[in-house]
């Protein structure tokens, strides 16, 4: 139809890939499709991905979302893909994948990390070169860490991909990486936006992982037309338009219309994030803020906790209960859970920077010791490591008028009241949850017109906020929030 202007986004995650088609014209959603992916994982740390696996879940969530759209796939005018970030995908000359791709919630490099860290100089070192620490989940010491467990196998590389670009080469043929994915491997400057080429001749003197890189590409570049094989495959017309794309958070930002400065997104997904647009790169002397490039033109400033939803889905295993009566016990203890504490730790923690730490309840006393203030104490604790983190960014010039927040934990009304309360700012739902699908559809949309300003336009069209989530912080509850708060920080600071 002629009134219509059809894209499909693609978010390519660590539990499965999620398609959605958007109507560009209209601003509406008309179908969505999802498929799921399973992990490589060792006592080691090691956390693995099946590449084919995220060819198969593309094929799957793109024809269901075409088939819940009821639309035909030939009216598709182009593509826009998110993916996990620092994930390491190796090619050979062929274009065969070499081995499974290592994920950003891989440590088994940990060592190899540690010792790029010392040649940087350290964590001011690598912020003065880089403009980013680099942490184990970044790319960088995943490709030491091959040259060292896989020397014959580091031998055949020709192509070094994220995995968004690994799903851009498989539409189009061409190896290309945009700003914003590119700044979380570990050896791109985020401030000049070029690789650091010194850094990979570091690794491996030959010069073999320089000739490997992908040309960079502006945010509003597309990398090309889709292959007609892999168009006919997917049901889509031959002369759909693939965009740049971009990691996760940056497409989560186009698709929560975070493009300029004021908005703060809030992820609570199985991990917390917390971002916002800048249009300078205005790096923090805090090594836990990651001024990463963003995928629509400026940067994004982010702060990334390891302990969210897996932390309040552990207590609510323990205790046996279901989300709605996880809520209610929520709702059944005060503010401060009667001075029951709990660090969230379980994954060890990046925000605070505390990689080794491990989960602890404190504060027990036989009178305190309930099931409701141990289902407010996790919910508190993990939306604390979220406070911390956006004090970082506050302390880095970064204001909000409000905060967006996307994510599984975002659908709970209890949840949103806690967070507008810790952080003291009125919350909102954008109304589309598959926000990095919607950000990658419109930025789609974005390429295929052409303009570099319609940006805005688009995201004016198509980011809609939910009312009925609008949450905004009660005085009392801000108080008392602030004294558990700093509570929290006491116990912090002990580890």
């Amino acid at each position: 139809m002629a009134n219509q202007q059809l894209f499909l986004g693609i978010d390519c995650g660590t539990q499965g890939t999620k398609a959605l088609i958007l109507d560009a014209l209209s601003g509406q959603v008309l179908g969505l499709g999802a498929a799921a992916h399973s992990m490589i994982s060792g006592a080691n740390g090691r956390r693995e991905q099946d590449t084919q696996q995220w060819l198969d879940a593309f094929t799957q969530a793109t024809r269901q979302a075409l088939a819940a759209a009821g639309v035909d796939g030939q009216a598709i005018l182009g593509i826009g893909v998110s993916g996990q970030q620092h994930g390491l995908v190796l090619l050979d000359d062929q274009g065969q994948v070499l081995r499974p791709a290592k994920l950003w919630c891989d440590t088994e490099t940990t060592p190899e990390n540690d010792r790029l860290l010392t040649h940087l100089g350290g964590e001011a070192g690598s912020l003065e070169r880089l403009g980013v620490v680099i942490a184990p989940g970044y790319t960088v010491s995943k490709l030491l860490w091959t040259r060292e467990q896989h020397p014959q196998l580091f031998e055949r590389i020709a192509s070094v991909l994220l995995p968004h670009d690994f799903l851009n080469y498989w539409l189009t043929g061409r190896h290309c990486s945009e700003y914003g994915d590119a700044s979380g491997t570990g050896y791109f400057n985020v401030r000049t936006r070029q690789w650091d080429v010194p850094l990979l001749q570091h690794i491996d003197p030959s010069g073999r992982l320089q000739a490997a890189l992908p040309e960079l590409i502006e945010a509003h570049q597309p990398v090309g037309r889709i292959l007609p094989a892999i168009a006919k495959h997917l049901g889509i017309s031959p002369d759909a338009v693939v965009a740049s794309g971009g990691g996760d958070n940056m497409m989560g930002a186009i698709g929560t219309g975070n493009i300029q400065p004021g908005v703060i997104t809030m992820s609570l997904g199985s991990s917390g994030t917390v971002y916002a647009y800048a249009a300078e790169p205005t790096v923090s002397p805090q090594p836990s803020v990651a001024t990463f490039c963003s995928s629509s033109g400026g940067w994004l400033p982010l702060i990334c906790t390891m302990n969210l939803t897996n932390a309040t889905g552990a207590i609510r295993e323990l205790l046996d209960l279901d989300i709605d009566a996880f809520n209610a016990q929520v709702v059944q203890a005060p503010i401060g859970a009667e001075g029951v504490s709990m660090l969230p730790f379980l994954n060890g923690e990046r925000v605070p920077a505390l990689p080794h730490a491990t989960g602890s309840l404190l504060g027990l006393t036989t009178t305190n010791l309930t099931r409701a203030n141990l289902c407010r104490a996790v919910v508190e604790g993990t939306t604390f490591g979220l406070r911390y983190g956006l004090d970082l960014l506050r302390a880095n010039g970064l204001e909000a008028q409000s905060i967006r927040l996307i994510g599984g934990g975002s659908k709970s009304p209890v949840w949103r009241q806690i967070v507008a309360d810790i952080m003291d700012t009125p919350v909102i739902c954008t109304v589309q949850s598959e926000a990095a699908a919607l950000g990658a559809a419109i930025q789609a949309a974005w390429c295929h017109s052409g303009r570099q300003d319609s940006l805005a336009e688009l995201c004016e069209r198509c980011v809609k906020l939910d009312p009925t989530s609008e949450t905004r912080p009660v005085a009392a509850h801000v108080a008392a929030s602030q004294q558990a708060y700093e509570r929290y920080r006491q116990h912090v600071a002990t580890l």
